[in-house]
């Protein structure tokens, strides 16, 4: 599974892609603003890849299949994890006053339990752009591994499902085109679809 990593080691987006620009970007917003979410182990890094939080949660139900060729997952890994509310509380102080770049956000929210403003939400999945340029229908669901080969030109995933790997992509995703992103907000306008409907609970 993933562990912290330097920022040296983090691909960059690359210059050409969706909504880039040459020379210095403008910037919307500082990059203390922007943290970077993922929910199936938590994890939480900031605007340049650098891990904030990378925490296993200890389950409190049997685990039925732990997916391990998968995760990499194995019990020892839970029996001394932290309890869900001491990460919930970890996880709600960081992202604070923040805007939550990821991939598929209501369900990290959801898991997590908890409600973010929709204004502050960077869901790479929702973002009408990459649905138009892959000719996808307004309301597609393009996977993740999908987007991160077509606009950035790599795999991921290859060494299983490494919630790391998956939010430093998203981020990728949203800095490759963040200037048309927040761009389009400026303008009082937003450029993605909305989430299901079910989760419109987690977003104020």
């Amino acid at each position: 599974m993933a562990s912290s990593s330097n920022s040296s080691n983090y691909a960059t987006p690359t210059p050409g892609q969706p909504g880039s620009s040459g020379g210095r970007p403008q910037r919307f917003f500082p990059p203390e603003r922007y943290v970077a979410a993922q929910a199936q182990r938590v994890t939480l890094t900031d605007y340049r890849g650098t891990v904030l939080l990378d925490s296993y949660v200890r389950p409190t139900q049997p685990v039925c299949d732990y997916r391990t060729a998968e995760t990499g997952l194995q019990p020892h890994h839970l029996a001394d994890a932290p309890v869900f509310i001491d990460v919930q509380r970890q996880v709600a102080s960081l992202i604070k006053d923040k805007i939550l770049v990821g991939y598929a956000l209501w369900e990290f929210l959801s898991v997590m339990n908890l409600s973010h403003p929709a204004i502050n939400t960077r869901d790479t999945a929702l973002f009408m752009s990459f649905r138009r340029t892959l000719n996808q229908k307004p309301n597609a669901i393009i996977p993740l591994q999908t987007l991160i080969r077509h606009f950035m030109g790599r795999e991921i995933g290859q060494n299983g499902d490494i919630p790391v790997e998956r939010a430093r992509a998203a981020l990728d995703l949203f800095r490759s085109c963040e200037q048309t992103w927040e761009g389009i907000i400026a303008t009082g306008a937003w450029p993605c679809a909305l989430p299901p409907t079910e989760y419109r609970n987690f977003f104020t």
